[in-house]
C-alpha cells in the first residue's frame, strides 16, 4: 500500500484548495452599474435606455424579473447593478442585495410593493400574501428597510 508523506499530503491539500478557490471565483463576475430609462413593453423584453440612446435588455433573479415586468415602474430613471451576460444584455444583482433603484425626486429608492390592508411590505408585485388583494407600488429609503 503507497502512503503518502505529510508533506506530500499537504501538497494535495494545498492543490485542492487552490482549485476550489479558483472554480467559485470564477461564478464571481465584477459588478457594473448601468443608469438609464426604464422602459417596460408588453409582449417585449423590459429594457435600460441610456443617457446615449443604448437599449440594453435587463433580466434577473425571479422577484426582480417580476419587477422589470411591473408596467407601474416603467419610465422611471433606474440604477441597477450586475454584470453583462452579452453585448446588450444585462444580470441584475440578485434582489436581496438592493440592486436595483429608481430615481424619485432626486433621491435613489427601493422598490417595494404595500398592502394597506394586513399592513405586510413585499419586494416584488402580485397579490399580498394574506388577502390576496393586489399589492400597490411604494417607493422606499434604501436606509429605511423593514
Amino acid at each position: 500500500m503507497n502512503h503518502l508523506t505529510y508533506n506530500e499530503t499537504m501538497r494535495v491539500c494545498l492543490c485542492f484548495l487552490a482549485l476550489v478557490c479558483a472554480l467559485g471565483a470564477a461564478d464571481k463576475l465584477p459588478s457594473e452599474t448601468i443608469r438609464g430609462k426604464l422602459i417596460v413593453r408588453e409582449g417585449k423584453p423590459t429594457v435600460i435606455e441610456t443617457a446615449e440612446g443604448r437599449q440594453i435588455q435587463v433580466d434577473g433573479d425571479a422577484p426582480t424579473h417580476k419587477v422589470l415586468n411591473d408596467a407601474r415602474v416603467s419610465g422611471f430613471d433606474v440604477q441597477a447593478r450586475g454584470h453583462f451576460t452579452g453585448p446588450d444584455r444585462f444580470q441584475v444583482d440578485p434582489q436581496h442585495t438592493h440592486a436595483l433603484l429608481v430615481r424619485d425626486h432626486g433621491s435613489l429608492k427601493m422598490i417595494t410593493y404595500w398592502c394597506d390592508v394586513c399592513s405586510i411590505r413585499a419586494y416584488a408585485p402580485g397579490p399580498c400574501v394574506c388577502c390576496q388583494k393586489e399589492t400597490t407600488l411604494e417607493l422606499r429609503d434604501p436606509d429605511d428597510i423593514q
